[in-house]
């Protein structure tokens, strides 16, 4: 089966061919860094995951750009209001997101770029934009004149012929109720502070829809093959990235459009108003586990809100627990009488798996597939016929598989700790073997408070992390 994405340009499931054979380059809207990033921006970037990991797998040599906004209305304001100067006030944002990346198992971005690092990038479109007829100034501040440019609306399907001409929007805020003239760089104003570039076109800031179209260009290039973002980006900010990159190249900036659907919280949407808006560390201080949080963000399929409920977040635990036990239990397998059908049932979850990725990443297909290996894998083992060499090409298979969910990252630990723990256990078995058992209890609940289980067999003692 061929890969296939749901082009949101086109409205249109459409095989996958990318530009340049074998490799394939990404751009993904980032965080405006004025507060910490909110679990429904990081299911964005959990399936935007879930796209470079399965085109890893499928052997893509990949590009991978998430931008930084560091500079909008919010965080003038906010710095203000914090005394501090702008690049003090975004460190400890742009720390934390990437520390949530950490606690999510995401992959770190191949290019991580700061739009205040491109003013010169975004005060050279602008120029080329005013040259050709499709941007216009005011008082300082330069505008987009989306009448002049033909495809306008063709993303968001929008109709703009009854547009109001010179119809203007100054803010970085969305803009979602009509299509108007909108901000491309913004003349400076006793408000703003200290907070300015000087430049060939004046003082000011840069609108927030610039910054995309001059870092992508830069480090994709005029055509690049996949952009991604929530279905709230799509208009106006994509509409805007394309009117502005094909206005000065000529050429559409994007091959594949990927929109992600909303998510909501308890069946609301997500609102401080109401009390549920979470953070990524929110969750975590309830005490629930990252790879608990990636498993429910990835389980639906990208383009299907998706319902974030602390049920959920039980259910998804127990997931991880029964995903995570079948790996640590199939390593400890000794091995019975092989009878044969691994080998067709190995194959025939690498076809479902792959099968549901290529129709536009149907993730809630592939894990139904991978948990329904695990089951046919654990019938093999409790009826004693599976090989040790059956073994090591399942749990071979289970790796690849896990390249792409990358379900087990909570699992490495540093090697210090996984010493501490082992000379516990042993520590903890002498003790019992003494008939000290007060101390071997202790042991045990120690670790547990540590977040440590331990499981005694006949086979010795096995110890996991417990997932919260």
């Amino acid at each position: 089966m061929a890969l296939k994405f749901k082009n949101s340009f086109t409205n249109v499931k459409e095989e996958f061919v990318p530009v340049e054979e074998g490799k394939i380059k990404i751009y993904t809207c980032g965080p405006t860094v004025h507060d910490y990033t909110h679990i429904g921006n990081f299911r964005t970037f959990m399936w935007g995951d879930l796209l470079r990991r399965y085109l890893l797998y499928k052997g893509y040599d990949i590009t991978y750009v998430i931008n930084i906004t560091d500079i909008d209305d919010r965080i003038i304001q906010k710095t203000q209001e914090a005394g501090v100067t702008r690049k003090e006030f975004i460190a400890s944002y742009v720390k934390a997101f990437l520390d949530d990346f950490d606690s999510l198992g995401l992959m770190k971005p191949d290019i991580l770029p700061y739009a205040t690092d491109h003013i010169d990038g975004m005060v050279s479109m602008i120029k080329k934009l005013v040259d050709k007829g499709l941007a216009y100034e005011i008082d300082g501040s330069y505008y987009y004149r989306i009448s002049e440019f033909a495809d306008y609306g063709r993303l968001a399907n929008l109709d703009i012929s009854g547009l109001k001409a010179g119809a203007r929007v100054a803010t970085d805020r969305y803009e979602k109720d009509s299509a108007s003239d909108f901000a491309l760089w913004k003349a400076w104003q006793e408000s703003d502070g200290d907070i300015y570039w000087e430049t060939e076109i004046g003082k000011g800031r840069p609108g927030w829809h610039i910054e995309c179209s001059v870092m992508s260009q830069k480090y994709l290039g005029d055509v690049f093959d996949i952009h991604t973002g929530g279905v709230d980006l799509k208009f106006p900010h994509h509409e805007n990235e394309i009117a502005q990159s094909q206005g000065v190249s000529g050429k559409n900036p994007v091959q594949y459009w990927l929109h992600g659907e909303h998510l909501i919280v308890e069946g609301k949407s997500m609102s401080k108003s109401l009390g549920n808006f979470y953070t990524l560390r929110d969750i975590l201080d309830k005490g629930y586990s990252g790879v608990v949080v990636r498993y429910l963000l990835l389980s639906t399929y990208y383009r299907q809100q998706l319902n974030f409920t602390f049920t959920g977040l039980d259910s998804a635990r127990s997931a991880i627990e029964r995903y995570t036990d079948f790996k640590s239990n199939l390593t400890d397998y000794t091995g019975g009488e092989s009878d044969g059908s691994v080998h067709d049932i190995i194959e025939k979850a690498k076809q479902g798996f792959e099968d549901y990725l290529d129709d536009d990443l149907n993730i809630s297909g592939a894990l139904g597939v991978v948990f329904d290996f695990i089951r046919d894998i654990n019938r093999l083992k409790a009826e004693n016929k599976l090989s040790v060499e059956d073994r090591d090409s399942v749990l071979e298979f289970f790796d690849k598989i896990d390249s792409v969910l990358n379900f087990s990252f909570h699992l490495s630990e540093d090697d210090d700790f996984s010493i501490e723990i082992e000379q516990l256990i042993e520590q903890r078995a002498k003790a019992k073997k003494n008939k000290d058992f007060a101390t071997a209890d202790k042991i045990r609940n120690d670790l547990a408070e540590r977040g440590i289980i331990l499981e005694d067999s006949p086979q010795g003692t096995k110890w996991k992390r417990r997932l919260n």
